[in-house]
């Protein structure tokens, strides 16, 4: 008895012993061990970019807003979250309009455990039980069989907690979930401020919403964010998530915004959270703050922009209450810097009658994304593609006639001259614009000279030449803009020769009014295609202020090509186009003779049947006829070029209108009339933080 009583002794000895270094001398270790945290790193958004126009007014802000945010944990506990959507419902209003059916059936299946196992039979629970059916096929037997009556038993003050539970579920771990950003008064703040002690992931921020400043006007070219419920584009969430992207980051969706994503994006704010072993957020603080995105300076001028944007919507009524073609529905202005290429407006309207009312919206962007038939606008491309195929000489005198050829029951010729025989000169054939001295050089290009009731038969890769030098113009071809989804036009299907005569007076392939645009100021500035842009300065950004902070990069005007000329030979064209505006026969002078600026120009009408969208069941497309005016000014020394295009204006020449002439004037009036106002005003004071430029410098 002795040695067993001895033995206990020594074991409870040991005991004792051990039990003193676990708890005295390794008692730190292990409190430490069950008190472990872990620290996560995430990164939050920060505001965008703003955009500006040339002159520093802003076009496009961030308008900050009270938010109420939930960083879920990493392992969330759903009655725990339930238990924070219940406290947070008593102090804000949410709205319930986004729970859908489904939600209601998960959060009453969580609040009526009872009543839903019930839904399944006790057969079904045997055949789960012996792994018959699965738990996801009992679930899904559940969600089957509730009942409408089922879902009424929820009240107003349940499905608030669900609008919010429903927020909390939709994030991602670790990571700020909006719960309410939008009217969020400055009581809710305030309370929930008060109480983020007792809700747990909860948190209070300011968030920032995408404000356009010109809600009409250019919005089409400036595009579009996500929405932080969105959040990346499915179709795109590899491609950004690989750019540190998370997957409920706002990004741009369209045009401008989506062009400079990158740019407009800005970095991110770190912030470490502090969570223990079960993933629970103890604590966060910020490692690095973040800085919005920079600025982008558009060359847009948006005081001509938005007057011709009225012009238009003025214009645009007019012809449609008076003579205009039933389809008439658009129309396109582009004005750009014909020596560097510098957008200076870009504007387009479209007509639609939505629930009975009509409405004139923006459509700038189909100045990028449309083609049309031009017709004898491009007829400087076609004279100076005589010259440079070798086939006329500059100042060669052709016969303007009414060509007649075997097979066809209608002569082809010119709207001055539609009997006889008449020579002219190339800036006389500009000046009225010939229809036949386009179509014989056409001929010549592809061989072949005009007989009298003769055939047509020209070389097939005519085409290809009269295009290739269409091309050298940025006819057909894409124009380089720095947008998105840009069109290059579409090429007429070619079967048979004549359709090279059309194709010589802008009738048969379709350019867009940018091309245009960039065709008319290759001819200006002297034979050099210049690459147009929208975005003419990166900026660093200022926090908290509209000023233009130094300059990050700067776009330099780029020459795409340049055209093989002789000296002499683009002078000659641009003479014509100074007939067209100023002689007293040009087709364009009635609008432009009395302007006190000189102007060149080149009207258009091109005949075709309409190419818009249709509806067979109306019968056959009608035929249309789509007005153009190519021109810059001065004529001597040009600093801005245009473009307008009237698709589908009228239907015949009996209700001819001359839309395109009537804009094509008021919208170099008003940019003549806005550079003088901007002469006259005072200098503005200069908005760049001049800290911050000798801090960069340093």
């Amino acid at each position: 008895m002795n040695m067993l009583f001895f033995i206990v002794f020594l074991l409870f000895s040991a005991l004792i012993f051990r039990l003193g270094i676990v708890q005295i001398v390794q008692g730190e270790d292990y409190q430490r061990k069950i008190e472990r945290t872990e620290d996560v790193t995430v990164n939050t958004s920060v505001p965008r970019g703003k955009i500006f126009d040339r002159d520093g007014q802003i076009v496009v802000d961030n308008m900050p807003q009270n938010a109420i945010t939930y960083t879920r944990p990493k392992n969330p506990d759903a009655d725990e979250m339930i238990k924070t959507a219940e406290k947070l419902a008593q102090l804000i209003e949410k709205e319930i309009d986004e729970v859908t059916v489904r939600d209601k059936k998960d959060f009453w299946i969580g609040k009526n455990k009872e009543k839903v196992k019930a839904k399944v039979t006790d057969q079904e629970w045997n055949a789960y039980e012996n792994d018959e059916i699965t738990e996801d096929e009992i679930y899904k037997l559940q969600l089957e069989r509730i009942t409408e009556e089922d879902l009424k038993e929820l009240t107003a003050d349940e499905l608030e907690v669900l609008a919010i539970y429903r927020e909390f579920t939709s994030g991602y771990a670790l990571t700020p979930q909006i719960v309410k950003n939008v009217n969020v008064t400055d009581v809710e703040y305030a309370v929930v401020s008060e109480n983020l002690s007792s809700l747990p992931g909860v948190n209070t921020t300011t968030d920032w919403e995408r404000a356009y400043l010109y809600d009409s006007t250019l919005k089409t070219v400036l595009g579009n964010i996500s929405s932080s419920k969105e959040g990346l584009p499915k179709e795109m969430v590899d491609y950004y998530l690989s750019r540190s992207y998370s997957r409920n980051d706002r990004v741009g969706k369209s045009y401008l915004e989506y062009q400079y994503e990158g740019v407009l994006r800005g970095q991110k704010t770190k912030m470490k959270n502090i969570t223990d072993r079960s993933g629970n957020v103890l604590d966060s603080e910020i490692i690095t703050e973040g800085q919005r995105g920079k600025d982008l300076i558009l060359t847009i001028d948006m005081d001509l922009q938005t007057a011709i944007d009225k012009i238009i919507e003025e214009e645009l009524g007019a012809a449609k209450r008076s003579g205009g073609h039933p389809l008439l529905d658009r129309t396109f202005v582009t004005m750009m810097d014909p020596n560097t290429g510098e957008i200076l407006a870009m504007a387009g309207k479209k007509y639609e009658v939505n629930d009975g009312k009509a409405e004139i919206l923006d459509f700038a962007s189909g100045n990028m994304t449309t083609s049309y038939a031009m017709g004898s606008a491009v007829k400087g491309a076609t004279v100076l593609t005589g010259y440079m195929a070798g086939v006329n000489q500059p100042g060669e005198y052709i016969v303007d006639e009414p060509l007649k050829f075997a097979g066809t029951p209608n002569s082809k010729s010119s709207w001055f001259n539609r009997g006889g025989a008449m020579g002219i000169s190339d800036t006389y054939a500009l000046m009225r614009s010939s229809n036949v001295y386009m179509f014989k050089t056409a001929m010549k290009i592809g061989g072949a000279s005009y007989i009298p009731n003769g055939g047509l038969k020209l070389d097939p890769d005519a085409f290809g030449t009269m295009r290739n030098y269409f091309n050298q113009f940025g006819l057909g071809v894409k124009t380089g803009i720095d947008l998105p989804n840009e069109q290059d036009g579409y090429e007429g299907y070619v079967d048979q020769p004549g359709k090279l005569l059309d194709f010589s007076i802008g009738q048969f392939d379709t350019y867009t009014p940018l091309q245009m645009a960039q065709y008319v100021s290759t001819i200006a500035n002297g034979g050099y295609r210049m690459e147009p842009h929208i975005v003419k300065e990166i900026r660093q950004p200022i926090s908290d202020s509209n000023k233009l902070g130094p300059v990050a990069e700067e776009f330099q005007p780029k020459v795409l090509n340049t055209l093989d000329l002789e000296p002499g030979w683009i002078e000659r064209v641009q003479e014509g186009f100074r007939l067209v505006a100023q002689a007293s026969e040009g087709t364009a002078s009635r609008y432009f003779a009395s302007a006190p600026y000189s102007m060149a120009a080149k009207t258009g009408t091109a005949e075709g049947v309409y190419d818009g969208e249709w509806d067979k069941s109306k019968g056959s497309r009608p035929m249309t006829w789509n007005v153009t005016l190519v021109g810059y000014a001065p004529s001597n020394n040009p600093e801005v070029a245009m473009s307008v295009v009237v698709p589908w204006a009228y239907e015949s020449s009996a209700n001819a209108i001359s839309i395109n002439n009537v804009i094509g004037r008021r919208a170099m009036d008003a940019y003549f009339e806005l550079k003088k106002q901007k002469a006259k005003a005072k200098p503005a004071e200069a908005v760049i933080d001049q800290d911050i430029i000798s801090n960069t410098t340093e």
